[in-house]
């Protein structure tokens, strides 16, 4: 008999990349590389905060989200502890959440991969020894570290993605689309500093698409008689 708990296969599951990272303001330049990087490989990122809805369980937001993606992005760098004297754990809970859909779930699940990401290379052994044996990488803090990070692990996972370009590029594009932000949300009587991650998402990739197209530049021989 087969097994009624059978899910449907989930569409563009091996394009969806899970970033599950802090959403503080000091985070923020370091979730937008991630996200830039993550279109300029020819993937899409997915996020809690793409969706805003009041009557939604939030960790069963989290748990769709996870079987949607094949790839997952996890940064536990935040440990620091809250004027309670507590520290967050919802990025280790993601994670681990990923890790078990990795270990236990159907086929098309145990087809995951994922990067685990923090401040320094070997910090994790003092909070979450667990993962240890996981390979671990650092940013310090950086977004050119980030960028690197994780176009490396996307080309070593096998991502199905077009060639894809080197992490200079990435944060030399990057760079450029910083720069021109401001006057593409002045345009659209935005602002920067207040584009919820769809808005976000959607300028970065209509940029990238516009960039690609100008760097192909025109069809060889169009036009020709």
């Amino acid at each position: 008999m087969a097994d009624q708990r059978r899910r449907p296969a989930v569409r563009d599951y091996d394009r969806n990349v899970f970033i599950n990272c802090p959403f503080d303001d000091s985070y923020e330049p370091l979730f937008r590389a991630l996200v830039f990087t993550v279109f300029d490989c020819g993937l899409v990122p997915r996020c809690a905060k793409e969706a805003y809805d009041s009557g939604s369980v939030r960790i069963e937001k989290i748990i769709a989200l996870i079987r949607q993606c094949r790839f997952g992005i996890h940064d536990i760098s935040r440990t620091e502890v809250n004027e309670a004297g507590l520290p967050r754990f919802n990025m280790p809970l993601e994670l681990g959440l990923f890790l078990g859909a990795a270990r236990f779930g159907a086929a098309e699940q145990r087809r995951k991969s994922c990067l685990i990401l923090d401040r320094d290379k070997f910090r994790y052994q003092a909070y979450i020894s667990d993962i240890a044996g996981q390979d671990i990488h650092a940013h310090a803090n950086q977004p050119d570290q980030a960028i690197r990070a994780t176009r490396d692990w996307l080309v070593s996972a096998e991502a199905p993605s077009r060639d894809m370009p080197s992490s200079t590029d990435i944060a030399r594009r990057y760079a450029q689309f910083q720069s021109e932000l401001p006057a593409i949300c002045v345009e659209t009587r935005r602002l920067s500093s207040e584009l919820t991650f769809v808005e976000f998402a959607a300028i970065a990739e209509r940029w990238l698409r516009r960039e690609l197209a100008l760097a192909a530049g025109p069809l060889e021989g169009a036009g020709s008689d």
